[in-house]
């Protein structure tokens, strides 16, 4: 039985992540370019100590982690200088308390842990240590990413009972979670699948399921982010990489996925640009936000050529006057 909550709002905050941007926890590179402004705000950076660290460097990424850390705190006086969000991707729970005890006043600028292979065996464990930690900060709330990305969740067989066991478990830590994850990668890892350049993840049948089993049982209460696009680079320099995840941005965005897992910088501005809310939609959103007919629940759009209904569009409005004042407006349709 999936727990009562109230659906009706999104907080801001959940809409903020937007692009997530990757970097092993044992490179310095991410803090240089945090120092010399070389990515365009705004983006959210995820030090991780799982997939990209090798098994015998995990002791030295978690130094990693208290170096940048004191460089954050280093640079913080400077009021040009943007900070973005800061998660840290564990291995194991165990890593949290850890984390959180040995950054002392640093961890300041941990907004929150990403959790990855979250699934029915593991959900309470994860949750127990997200409950720690806040008990012990008290000054304010650290959130907690699960990644959905393990085999249970794949499976047609399994995947419903999955699905609904971990909304049980992430339900009673609502509060908690600023996002929702997918690892696309590791699903495809099962199968042995990967996409080109001219393909999106939407055109494997296998994995395109369970993307939107994903979205029908979480979407409807909590932000959820869409994978990673493995591309960056193109030696021909036709930025095929920038169309290939323009396009794949598209589908995500019209399938309810909101902000992006990436690996390189300069997929960030992409992912900013695509979350950009076109003209239009910004004048409907308005439009229905601020209904004053009391004779009708429809209306004509500002340009007249679909039809806002306000009952119906309601929940669509919040999200993208959200968007539009996180991420800005585009004249585009």
């Amino acid at each position: 039985m999936l727990g009562k909550i109230d659906k009706s709002e999104i907080s801001r905050e959940c809409y903020e992540v937007g692009a997530l941007l990757y970097s092993p926890a044992n490179s310095g590179k991410i803090i240089n370019q945090i120092k010399l402004q070389k990515i365009a705000p705004p983006y959210s950076v995820a030090l991780c100590l799982e997939d990209a660290v090798a098994d015998s460097a995990v002791e030295e990424a978690e130094q990693g982690i208290y170096d940048t850390l004191n460089q954050l705190a280093e640079i913080e006086e400077k009021s040009d200088v943007y900070i973005p969000k800061i998660f840290i991707r564990v291995r194991h729970g165990k890593q949290i308390m850890r984390i959180f005890r040995r950054a002392g006043e640093n961890f300041r600028f941990v907004h929150g842990f990403i959790l990855p292979k979250y699934s029915p065996s593991n959900a309470d464990a994860y949750n127990s240590y997200i409950i720690e930690i806040n008990t012990f900060s008290r000054k304010r709330r650290i959130y907690m990413m699960p990644i959905l990305e393990s085999k249970e969740i794949i499976s047609l067989w399994r995947r419903a009972d999955a699905l609904e066991d971990l909304r049980g478990h992430i339900d009673v830590m609502r509060r908690f979670v600023l996002n929702m994850r997918v690892g696309g990668n590791d699903f495809c890892r099962i199968y042995g699948l990967r996409r080109n350049i001219d393909n999106t993840i939407y055109d494997m049948g296998v994995i395109n399921t369970c993307l939107m089993d994903i979205l029908n049982v979480f979407s409807d209460a909590y932000v959820v982010s869409a994978p990673v696009w493995e591309y960056f680079d193109t030696k021909s320099g036709d930025n095929a990489w920038e169309k290939g995840l323009r396009r794949e941005l598209k589908f995500d965005i019209l399938n309810g996925f909101i902000g992006k897992t990436v690996i390189h910088p300069s997929q960030v501005p992409v992912v900013n640009e695509m979350l950009k809310v076109t003209k239009q939609d910004y004048e409907d959103a308005c439009s229905v936000a601020n209904w004053n007919n009391t004779d009708f629940g429809v209306g004509k759009t500002a340009d007249g050529n679909r039809m806002n209904e306000v009952k119906c569009h309601q929940k669509w409005a919040k999200k993208i006057l959200t968007l539009a004042d996180i991420y800005g407006i585009r004249d585009d349709v």
